[in-house]
């Protein structure tokens, strides 16, 4: 009789049900670990979304100006003629429609702020060049904010 108690006793410790049994599936442990990293990888993205490659996605005029300051390479993708107009005399330009043909023009080693005339442009540029490894970040405001800033332009803005 005993004997009997002692394998009834030792099933029931085999045969978990509830939470214990569900938690030792493989399957489940493996979809754990598979929601933790996607966890991750979303707080990765939240945090460091604005960032590429140690530089912020996109910066205002005041942060651009330092980074030109401080040796940063600034690429106008703005057309000939807004060029013609006025812009920044640290910038070298390449329109956006040529940017991806003249990539060998740019230095790979030198952070690369990239500008236009309203902000919109230069994302796209600047999502080319980190696409072809450039450290790269776009400003924000475009060179009407630059100029609004009273940072140093070449020609005259028009009113």
């Amino acid at each position: 009789m005993s004997g009997k108690k002692y394998k009834n006793r030792n099933r029931n410790i085999n045969t978990r049900s509830g939470l214990s049994a569900l938690v030792r599936r493989p399957a489940f442990q493996l979809a754990v670990v598979a929601f933790v990293a996607f966890i991750v990888y979303l707080i990765a993205m939240a945090g460091g979304g604005t960032k590429t490659a140690g530089l912020t996605a996109e910066v205002n005029a005041d942060a651009a100006y330092q980074m030109v300051q401080d040796g940063a390479f600034m690429l106008d993708v703005r057309e000939q003629v807004e060029w013609d107009e006025y812009h920044a005399p640290m910038a070298t330009l390449i329109p956006l429609g040529e940017l991806q043909a003249r990539l060998s023009e740019l230095p790979k080693d030198q952070e690369i702020l990239v500008v236009c005339r309203s902000g919109n442009r230069s994302q796209e540029g600047r999502d080319i060049l980190l696409a072809a490894g450039y450290n790269a970040t776009s400003m924000s405001g475009g060179m009407k904010d630059w100029y609004a800033k009273g940072y140093p332009i070449e020609g005259t803005p028009p009113q």
